[in-house]
């Protein structure tokens, strides 16, 4: 890892590397029931930058999350995307990608020193927003994103993801969470 692109990564820097976790709680609705599925999981998070965007200059880390069922070896759930520091505006931004066809871009204002943060995503937002596939729009609607950071002083990082999904049969939000703690490895 370059010692330039760490320095500049501002709140992300303690983030970059390879991480790992067992503690992970899913509530989810499977065939219109909630389930709880305790999970592991890994995510890898490499430093890039500067990435360079007119006169915005973003350094960020390249992410890649997969999980699986504690009592299985079939993935369920994997996330494609950057996490990215803006420090003129002060704001972290999470691009992401799961491969139902959602794309979620989350942020939120973040002081370079901060260890918890929240970044939020909306649908119809032009600059936080979510976007579905038809499908998914039509019966599993994503309305809100939110994901809340903390970095530890132990040196594990923990978060707490809300994805509120409007259920028209059911005419209500279900809250779909995932929490988890993770080491670097």
């Amino acid at each position: 890892m370059s010692d330039e692109i760490i320095k500049n990564l501002g709140p992300l820097a303690p983030l970059a590397g390879t991480w790992r976790g067992d503690q992970g709680i899913d509530t989810s609705r499977i065939h219109s029931k909630e389930t709880v599925t305790k999970y592991r999981e890994e995510a890898l998070l490499s430093p890039i930058g500067p990435v360079n965007n007119g006169p915005q200059k973003l350094y960020g880390l390249r992410y890649s999350m997969t999980a699986w069922p504690l009592d299985s070896d079939d993935a369920f759930h994997e996330e494609l995307g950057y996490w990215l520091w803006d420090k003129e505006h002060g704001q972290v931004l999470k691009t992401l990608m799961v491969p139902r066809g959602v794309s979620v871009n989350a942020g939120g204002c973040v002081k370079v020193d901060d260890k918890s943060f929240r970044l939020e995503a909306e649908c119809g937002s032009e600059t936080y927003g979510i976007m579905s596939n038809k499908f998914l729009d039509e019966t599993y609607k994503t309305k809100n994103y939110s994901v809340d950071i903390t970095i530890h002083e132990d040196g594990t990082f923990s978060y707490k993801q809300d994805t509120q999904l409007w259920i028209p049969v059911n005419q209500a939000i279900f809250h779909h969470t995932d929490k988890n703690t993770l080491e670097k490895i």
